[in-house]
Order: structure tokens, then sequence, then C-alpha cells
């Protein structure tokens, strides 16, 4: 099949859901343009700081949630089963799962004062059920920062020409900020300069390649991201998580539109087969692609930066549909964009004139980024070259990784104050200095350490944390007399498919002897199980207190 079909077809459908579904999910949630929103009403100059305007906060939300995600999972779950079931199931997902999820998570937290999905659940199901899932994000967000500072570190290794424009964009988002909330130069204006800036950098990287040549350089990077990443999640927001966030957008705006252009001027077919076969390398079909693909279709990750960096950033109801839905339907087409560069950008066998092209080949040894990388670069030729395209892919993705680790660091600030400052009352950790301290020394623990061995794992509880996020707000709606069908259903179907995968990956790892994995496989699982009942506990007792009225 021609790649440029498939590309047009996810557009327009994606599109469709945008304004269409995206307008019920609207009146689900009784959007308002006129109510205060908690960034109006409790604004601190630190974390709670209204947006400018509604394109700076996308540019956050989107770059924060869409990491490395939505490209390296449909690279590996393609090579398994074919491209067709990744391409229904990041259509189908983003749609109705993924955009329902970010956008009922966002408001949820809109109406709880700005507060996580954690501290909704303190409101909808009470202080256990939300400690013990407070405890289950904080875990998780201190395995993300560990390992998007390892990962980050190893690509700032093996490609020394994205140094400069990795940390020059710091001090160009720092200048953006000071211009649009200090300076009160126009919004426009200080974003070219940003840009042009930006673009300048990109250039001065490419001939200037910075390499450390020490042994031990990874580890040198990782102490480097993690000392950033504690700067940012205690400095105010508009002075450089959001700009930083914001002008990163472009980079990747930049590239999936590169990318479609290069569709339209080369439109090459889809060299991998649509189907592959039912059980492959990663397991099964179902349960295991729905896991494995994770961002590209639904992320618990992202109910985290909704309902902690987006929600206190809102300035307007108005723009929750643009910012929440939109921005996961956007990070759908990252998915639809890398899915096309390995399918079809890629071979699937050799052959004269195919070196170095060949997807089964490129992707052994988890070579994911790589392997992205050069199909990227093959659909771009036409605009800007294969190198040069193959380099926008390797800056475009490190963006999202950046953006994604200095956002999880500061969540990760918000859960540790809100768990142990106001859950458990130990004021210490109610000083942001100290609870970031805390939180970026244990991903630090980690990411020096064997992180790997656990990792295999995070798929599932990433998904099992959009799960329970669903049951919260479905929970949430259910009290309040609202439809519960848009959040009920698609909670149910990944709650039930992240429980298989979970059971898959525990068996698998009793007969590996892998018994650390199991312990933990189990612990999710008799996690969810706990949260549901404590859903089920909430809705009887509702019940019963209706009846004796």
């Amino acid at each position: 099949m021609n790649s440029l079909i498939v590309a047009i077809f996810a557009v327009l459908l994606l599109g469709w859901a945008f304004k269409f579904y995206g307008k019920i999910m609207e009146k689900l949630w009784d959007v308002n343009p006129g109510r205060k929103t908690p960034a109006l009403e409790m604004t601190d100059g630190v974390d709670y700081i209204p947006a400018k305007h509604w394109t700076i906060l996308f540019g956050h939300h989107f770059a924060s949630i869409a990491g490395a995600g939505p490209i390296i999972g449909p690279v590996i779950a393609i090579a398994i089963w074919g491209w067709f079931p990744a391409l229904f199931w990041i259509l189908i997902g983003s749609i109705f799962m993924g955009g329902i999820h970010d956008f009922s998570c966002l408001m949820g937290s809109i109406r709880n004062r700005g507060k996580s999905i954690s501290d909704l659940a303190d409101s909808t199901m009470g202080h256990r059920a939300r400690m013990l899932f407070a405890t289950f994000l904080w875990l998780s967000l201190v395995l993300v920062v560990a390992v998007f500072a390892a990962v980050t570190s190893t690509t700032l290794v093996n490609e020394p020409r994205i140094v400069i424009p990795t940390f020059g964009l710091i001090f160009v988002a720092i200048l953006a900020g000071l211009m649009i909330y200090k300076w009160k130069v126009n919004r426009v204006v200080a974003t070219v300069i940003g840009l042009a800036l930006l673009a300048g950098l990109l250039v001065l990287g490419y001939y200037y390649p910075i390499s450390l040549r020490l042994k031990g350089s990874i580890e040198i990077w990782i102490a480097v991201l993690l000392v950033y990443s504690y700067i940012a999640s205690i400095t105010p927001v508009n002075i450089l998580l959001q700009p930083r966030d914001y002008l990163s957008s472009f980079i990747l705006f930049f590239g999936v539109i590169l990318g479609y252009m290069g569709l339209f001027l080369s439109h090459p077919s889809m060299k991998t087969p649509a189907f592959i076969k039912w059980s492959g390398t990663g397991g099964t079909l179902w349960p295991m692609l729905f896991v494995i693909i994770a961002c590209g279709a639904i992320s618990g990750f992202h109910s985290l930066i909704a309902s902690g960096t987006t929600s206190k950033q809102l300035a307007n109801e108005g723009d929750a549909r643009k910012v929440a839905y939109g921005g996961m339907l956007l990070e759908g087409a990252v998915a639809v964009i890398a899915l096309i560069s390995v399918a079809s950008g890629l071979y699937w066998s050799g052959g004269a004139g195919r070196e170095g092209l060949v997807y089964p080949e490129l992707i052994k040894g988890g070579n994911w980024i790589v392997t992205f990388a050069i199909g990227f670069g093959q659909i771009a030729a036409p605009l800007i070259g294969a190198t040069f395209g193959s380099l926008v892919a390797m800056v475009m993705l490190n963006s999202f990784v950046m953006t994604t680790l200095d956002t999880a660091a500061r969540v990760n600030r918000y859960i540790t104050e809100e768990l142990l400052g106001e859950g458990l009352k130990w004021k210490i950790f109610q000083n942001r200095y100290f609870s970031t301290a805390v939180a970026i020394f244990s991903a630090g623990y980690l990411a020096f350490g064997n992180w790997k061995v656990i990792w295999p794992i995070f798929g599932a509880s990433n998904q099992l944390v959009a799960a329970l996020a669903l049951v919260v707000v479905t929970i949430y709606l259910w009290a309040r007399k609202k439809p519960t069908k848009y959040t009920l259903y698609p909670g149910i179907f990944v709650l039930l498919t992240t429980t298989g995968a979970l059971i898959y990956q525990v068996s698998g790892s009793i007969g590996n002897r892998n018994y650390l994995l199991a312990i933990i496989g189990l612990i999710l699982i008799v996690l969810a199980v706990f949260m549901v009942r404590e859903g089920i506990i909430v809705v009887q007792k509702v019940k019963r207190s209706l009846k004796t009225r």
C-alpha cells in the first residue's frame, strides 16, 4: 500500500476526532470559558502561573507528554506484528482512549484546585486509595526520570552534534521567558527571536560537535542532567520549563511537518508486511502490542502531566480541548509518522542498494532510535537529504526526551509534597527544595545503578496508571450524575489489557527466574485489584445512602 494514503487517512481521522468527539467531551465536563481556573485563582509565581497564550501551554503540554514513547513503541511493535495492527491501535487508542484520558484528567484536576490525579482519588475514593495510588505514581516517576536521564546521556555520547542545541536551548528558553513575562515583549517577536537563536544552535552543533571523550562520559552526562532537572523543577514555571517546552515544540512540529511533506514528494510503498503473526518475540498481539506502543495511543504518564503542570497553567477552560485532547491527537500523528518512517522508509529484506536500510537488521540489539532516525531520513530526503533528515530526527527525539525529563522531575516534586507533606503531614516535605532533592536523589540512585533490570515492567505499569486514572475520573463523573461510558469502557479495556500483560510478564519472569520482576508484577496486579475494589466500595456506599433518603 502507498504510504501517502495511510498518512492522509490517519490525519483526516484525527482531524475528525478533534472537531466532533472533542466537543462531546467538552459537554461532558461542562467546559465554561467564563469560569476562573486554578491558575488564575491560586497564582503563586512558581507553579500556578496562567500561560500568556494557549499556544504556549500547548507547546509545554505536547512536548512533555510526547517523550520517546510514540516513536520507539511503534518502531518495536511493527517489527514484531506488522504495521496494520499498530496503526489501528494508534488511531483508535488516541481518539477514544488516550485523548479521553488526557482531557478528563486535566478537567478533573481543574475542578480540584489544580491538584494531581492522586489527590482527586482522595476526594472520590478516600484517603487510603489516594496514599497507595500516590506511592505508585511516585515510584513510576522516579523510574521515568532515571531512565530518561540515562537514555538522554547515551544519545549525547552517541550523537555529539546535538549537545550544543540541547543545552543551549536552556539559556534561550530563559531569555524567551524573561521577554514574554518580565519585559513584556510581544509574544510573536519573542518567539521569532527564540527560534532564530535555536536555529543558530542547531547549525553550530552540526559544525562543532562536542564529545567528552572521557571514561564514564555517560555517567557525567547523567549527573549534569539530574542537576538540570533539580534546577528546572524549582524554578518558576514561566521562566524555564514553559518557554523551553514551548520552543522545543517547534522542533517537534518542524519534524512532523517535514515527515509528512516528505511523504507527499516521495510517497514510498509500505515495505514492511501489514501483518506478520499473532505471536512473536514480544509475546502475543493482545495484550503486548497495546502495552509496547503505549504513549502513541494512551499513557498513564499523561495523567500526571495534565493534572500536574498543565492544570496549574491553563488560563481558560475553553482551551482545554485544544491543549489536552488536541495534544494527544498530535502525539498520535507523531506515532503515525514514526510508523511510516520505518515501514516505508526502510526495507524488510536485504539486496543490492539496500545496505544499511534493512529494518530487521537495524533494530537488532534494541537500536530503536537509530532505526527511526535512518527511516525518517529516507522519508525527508527529497527535502533536506537523508543525512540531515536523520539528524533532525535525532534532535527531535532528544527534544522529546529532555522536555519529558524536566517536567517529570517537577511533577515528582508535586507528588512528593502531596504524599509525604500533605498526606503524612511531614512538614519538611512541604519544602520544595527538600522534596525535589529527595526525588532527584532517588532517580539518580536508579540511573547510576541497574535500572534496566526493572524497565521491562514499566510499560505495563504505565498503562496501569492510565487505567486507574480512568477509574478515578469515572467515579468522579458518576458521583455527579454525568455519563460514564466515555471513560468507563476505555478504563475497563485498558485495565484488562494491562492485567493480561502483567500476568504474561510475571509468568515469563518466573520461567526465566527473574523473581524481582515477578514480584513487582504481582504487586502491580494487587494494586489494580485494590483500586478497583475501592471504587466498587465507594459506589455501593453512595447507592446505600441514596436508598436511605
